[in-house]
């Protein structure tokens, strides 16, 4: 055993003498997997490879020599723990340059680490206003718990619009709801973009518009800029990172071990005959990239028709809990009680964070199943990662994005080796140069003198046009009132002049919008076609089921959703199109809303409506505000209603407010809510704690 390490040493030291240090940490992890496994203790040799190649938060203190030990502790920073962390050489390089105020982008691998740097930025520099930019809302409430615990006795941490500010503030957005303090924060200290890579309408171009919009308008207020992103070789020039010092770091803190099945798979069968064989043989918790919902549902019922319920009392729970909650027959339900999970965009966000919860539990789900909203939702890992299918949707995936799925295997000081099984051929390694190209869609949001530099000759030529064209149907000095207050949700100009040609040439047509005002939703059918035809395609369904499914949705707060469930099937709508449809309610339909009411109350100001009531319901899915907002928090409404028809706190309170809620979470404590609450299962007492969790300020004086 003491040869092999001594041999596996010698190996390691060649490497670096070579300047092979790539290649000499990943023989050196695989080497602290072999003392993890045998349960050895590092030798001074050991110590000493592990400092030469930079991955000092590995070193083992008790068995180093003095200079070992002296890195060790010299790499120290406080990152809002309890006690100071030692951050490896390229996370201490990353910081130092932040330190510096210098403008990054930087591109780093998955297992990197990059939150702690932006953490102990935080704590060293104490900046007053701190804007976090995430692509998901999943990721917005990770971050925010992982903050909250670090910094809530100092800063007020703000994910959710109309929130009153303090004195020091951290903002965690998706870039939409960051747009809503555009004319509210008068300058950010920094400004840190995740994921930027999303900016280019190649990774996401539906999304992409509104993400640029952002960089753009609200970079202006940032003193100082840090964009991240994995597996980024090179980044072209741009307007929107011309200014930033762009860094590549190819340091891996885990080794992955690929394993490349598919040339002994021929058809299908084999394919999952050979998915159950790794599953049989593997243990440890596995994700499944199964890259679409129809991939979903194929291996939903493979595992359905392959494996029986387990007796596992935490999951039994959680299954009972699904039924009762959701739908009894839903195939969610029946993979819970086999130890599966399922991760995707569409689920309530709640009902995502429990899974990942139970995922990192040691007796919760073992395999979870996922779309790429595993890459874009959560930082969460896996011992093995299993690429059943090589698309993203209905594209072949990408070399990017496949680095960025197997990029989840392994986890520092859990996992030194990620197991990496490929079941269909990946794509051609490449080069991965980020082009992020200034999109059409926006530019009726630009001042074209402010902004000219940015386009090019036919985009400003555009530009004037569509400037021209909405000064001629709503006057100048309106327009230029609404382009300076930022108020339009959508990132797509052409949208905005649909909206704005149809107030002014068919002003009878939108007689009666205020009555979307009155809960009344047998009233609302001919407004409701008449908005959604504004946007056409967009609504992932046909018309006349959106126009219902709001109407029914319309009972949300009073009606349980098996009991919705009930009213949606004579429109063939299940448990999945639930959740994409009143997602499409709460964002798409919403953003439309907005801007049909900030223009038509210029267009049509004789008639004095306005629709910020019914804007508001939809944007809550009908729910009370606080309710909705508390799902991101990880708390299903289906509990808040118990809390609140216990009388233990009122939403209807008109003068609640997320903060002033979580206020009372903590006044009340968990055990004393959970006394008070009637009806609670033991699953919702789970559920509870996990909340209660993420709304948990560490001991003040450890973070002075």
């Amino acid at each position: 055993m003491q040869e092999q390490v001594f041999n596996q040493c010698h190996l390691i030291n060649r490497l670096l003498i070579s300047n092979q240090e790539n290649e000499a940490r990943q023989e050196l992890i695989k080497l602290l997997d072999y003392h993890n496994t045998n349960d050895l203790a590092y030798n001074p040799m050991v110590n000493h490879l592990i400092r030469e190649t930079g991955l000092f938060p590995y070193i083992e203190p008790e068995t180093s020599n003095w200079e070992e030990r002296f890195i060790y502790n010299a790499f120290k920073v406080d990152v809002g723990e309890e006690k100071p962390l030692t951050l490896h050489r390229e996370q201490s390089f990353l910081l130092k340059r932040l330190l510096e105020g210098k403008n990054i982008a930087v591109s780093a691998p998955t297992s990197f680490g990059k939150s702690f740097v932006i953490d102990a930025y935080i704590k060293i520099k104490k900046p007053n206003n701190v804007l976090v930019i995430v692509p998901t809302l999943a990721l917005t409430d990770e971050t925010r718990r992982r903050l909250y615990k670090k910094f809530a006795h100092e800063y007020k941490i703000i994910t959710t619009s109309d929130v009153e500010l303090s004195d020091k503030n951290i903002f965690i957005f998706p870039q939409e709801r960051a747009m809503n303090y555009i004319n509210i924060v008068e300058s950010f200290d920094i400004i840190i973009v995740d994921e930027f890579y999303k900016a280019s309408s190649k990774f996401d171009k539906e999304r992409s518009p509104s993400l640029i919009r952002a960089m753009i308008k609200l970079g202006e207020k940032s003193n100082q800029k840090y964009y991240l992103a994995p597996n980024i070789t090179s980044l072209d020039s741009s307007p929107f990172t011309e200014d930033m010092e762009f860094i590549r770091l190819d340091f891996n803190t885990v080794y992955l071990e690929k394993h490349e099945l598919y040339n002994q798979i021929n058809n299908n069968e084999e394919k999952s005959d050979k998915l159950l064989e790794i599953l049989s043989q593997n243990k440890g918790k596995t994700l499944i990239y199964a890259g679409t919902y129809s991939n979903i549902d194929s291996l939903t019922n493979l595992f359905l028709d392959t494996y029986e319920p387990v007796q596992n009392e935490l999951l039994e729970m959680f299954a009972d809990w699904l039924s009762k909650n959701y739908d009894v027959n839903w195939s969610l339900t029946k993979l819970v009680s086999r130890e599966i999970g399922v991760h995707n965009g569409r689920l309530h966000r709640s009902l995502s964070q429990i899974q990942v919860r139970l995922f990192e539990e040691e007796k919760g789900i073992r395999n979870l199943i996922s779309t790429s909203s595993i890459i874009e939702g959560v930082n969460t890992s896996a011992e093995n990662v299993i690429i059943w299918r090589n698309r993203k949707g209905s594209a072949k995936l990408d070399d990017f994005t496949y680095k960025n799925i197997i990029g989840r295997g392994g986890r520092m000081f859990k996992h030194f080796i990620g197991k990496i099984y490929i079941l269909e051929q990946p794509p051609e390694e490449g080069q991965t140069q980020l082009d992020i190209p200034f999109p059409d869609e926006i530019l009726g949001d630009l001042n074209e003198t402010k902004y000219e530099g940015l386009l090019t000759k036919e985009q400003v030529a555009k530009l004037k046009l569509y400037n021209d064209e909405m000064a001629e149907l709503m006057g100048v000095q309106v327009y230029d009132e609404l382009k300076a207050e930022s108020v339009f949700q959508s990132s797509n100009s052409d949208l905005i002049k649909t909206i704005a040609i149809d107030l002014v040439k068919n002003p009878e047509e939108w007689n009666g919008l205020y009555y979307l005002n009155e809960f009344k939703p047998e009233n609302w059918d001919r407004l409701l076609y008449k908005i959604i035809k504004l946007q056409p395609g967009n609504w992932d369904t046909g018309y006349k089921v959106f126009v219902e499914f709001i109407k029914i949705i319309a009972y949300n707060w009073r009606k349980s959703i098996p009991e919705l469930l009930r009213e949606l099937e004579d429109y063939d709508v299940g448990i999945d199109d639930f959740f994409k449809l009143e997602r499409n309610v709460t964002y798409k339909f919403s953003a439309i809303l907005q801007d049909l009411n900030s223009l038509q109350k210029r267009i049509l100001k004789d008639k004095n409506y306005d629709i910020t009531r019914f804007i508001k319901l939809c944007s809550q899915a009908f729910l009370p505000k606080v309710v909705f907002q508390l799902e991101e928090y990880g708390l299903p409404r289906m509990i808040s209603k118990k809390i609140h028809e216990s009388d233990v706190i009122n939403f209807f309170d008109g003068e609640l407010t997320i903060h002033s809620a979580i206020s009372q979470f903590s006044e009340i404590g968990k055990e004393t809510l959970i006394e008070r609450t009637k009806d609670l299962d033991d699953f919702d007492k789970y559920i509870l704690d996990y909340f209660f969790d993420g709304i948990k300020v560490k001991n003040a004086q450890n973070n002075n």
